[in-house]
């Protein structure tokens, strides 16, 4: 009896880790100036992005009055989840940079392009905010014994307290806010643009910023900058900012990262 030679098996795909670029401090203000340029160059599927995120942000702060304690919490929450939402604006920027005009269809189909990385990378996101925000509202509720129903009970009885739980509350939420930085500057326009897993993604990510400490520093501190100018026009400074630094952080991406030896990722069927 012969037996038949065993089929070759299929070898497992292997993610090689992108060379990292290093980049002067020069580079935050190119990447403002095509950030800038990218808005202008979309329009409305652009500007969409940053209206949705306005009014989203609106929704968030109208449900945090009737509960102080969440107010905190949700607002440096969506911090979390800020990237994984430019992930159409990414997509924008994809296309103008290989010379085609961008529209509607090109955010969805970055979705689609992203497939189980891209929304398990979200979904995680997203679990990591809701986290932060029970406990940033178990925080207060247990150490703020003061009712608070107004925003000048906020301010007396959190803000202008010398008991140091705001203190407290804000080391903790650098750190959340330093983190996600970290493990998301460049790993959600790499998930968009090329075929590689989450780890990866995420791995490099870390990496840009280890190896780009000053100009990441910058680039981070601006983002933090433009959330507070945000907040105190009352959300509307997101309609324009947010596009902006989403486009933006896809020149992060393409000036740090070598992608060269990675595959693109590759539209869904």
């Amino acid at each position: 009896m012969q037996s038949n030679p065993a089929e070759p098996q299929p070898s497992p795909r292997r993610f090689v880790a992108p060379p990292i670029r290093e980049v002067g401090l020069d580079a935050v203000v190119r990447w403002l100036q095509l950030g800038w340029h990218d808005l202008r160059a979309s329009g409305w599927p652009s500007l969409m992005h940053g209206l949705i995120v306005t009014a989203v942000s609106v929704v968030i702060v109208e449900m945090t009055l009737f509960f102080w304690p969440l107010l905190p919490g949700a607002v440096s929450g969506f911090l979390v989840v800020g990237p994984i939402l430019a992930t159409g604006l990414y997509a924008l920027s994809r296309q103008l940079e290989q010379g085609v005009k961008p529209d509607t269809r090109h955010v969805y189909e970055a979705w689609r392009r992203g497939t189980r990385c891209l929304y398990r990378f979200g979904l995680l996101l997203v679990l990591a905010a809701t986290t932060w925000v029970l406990f940033s509202m178990s925080l207060f509720h247990y150490f703020v014994s003061t009712d608070i129903e107004r925003p000048l009970d906020f301010l007396r009885y959190v803000l202008l307290q010398h008991d140091g739980i705001f203190l407290l509350w804000t080391i903790l939420a650098g750190l959340v806010a330093a983190v996600t930085f970290a493990v998301t500057v460049v790993s959600v326009p790499l998930l968009v643009d090329r075929d590689v897993n989450t780890p990866l993604a995420l791995a490099t990510s870390v990496r840009a910023v280890a190896e780009n400490p000053l100009p990441m520093t910058l680039w981070a501190l601006l983002i933090l900058l433009a959330t507070a100018f945000s907040i105190a026009t009352f959300m509307l400074g997101f309609v324009v900012l947010y596009p902006v630094l989403g486009h933006a952080s896809w020149y992060v991406y393409r000036d740090i990262v070598d992608v060269s030896r990675l595959p693109p990722r590759q539209p869904v069927e």
